[in-house]
C-alpha cells in the first residue's frame, strides 16, 4: 500500500518547521506528535506521584482500601474527586503508552 503525502496548510507547515527544525511535513508532523506524547506522559506520571505523595500508596492499594471502607470520608467531595481523577491519569498514562508504541 503506498503512501499518500502529508498534506498540511503553510502556517501549519511553519510551526511545525519551527518547532521540530524539520522542513519536510510528514517527519516534523511525526516528531511532533513523539513529543507531544511524550508531555502527556510526563503529565501523567506527575499527576500519578502527586496522588502517590498524598496518600502514601499507589492506586491499586487505594482503591482496595476504598472498596473494604478503609478511607476516610471516601464520598467527600475531595477524596471522590481524588479518586475519578488519578483512575484518569493512569487511563490516560496506559492509552497513551500504546500510543508512544505505535510511533517508535
Amino acid at each position: 500500500m503506498a503512501l499518500s503525502p502529508t498534506v498540511v496548510s503553510k502556517p501549519t507547515h511553519k510551526v511545525l518547521k519551527e518547532l521540530t527544525g524539520e522542513i519536510r511535513p510528514d517527519l516534523a508532523l511525526f516528531l511532533a506528535l513523539k513529543d507531544l506524547v511524550r508531555l502527556r506522559l510526563e503529565a501523567a506520571d506527575a499527576k500519578i506521584a502527586a496522588f502517590e505523595e498524598k496518600y502514601k500508596t499507589d492506586f491499586a492499594h487505594f482503591k482496595t482500601d476504598w472498596e473494604k471502607g478503609e478511607i476516610a470520608n471516601p464520598y467527600s467531595f475531595d477524596v471522590e474527586e481524588d479518586y475519578w481523577e488519578w483512575e484518569a491519569a493512569i487511563t490516560d498514562k496506559a492509552k497513551l503508552e500504546n500510543i508512544q508504541e505505535t510511533l517508535l
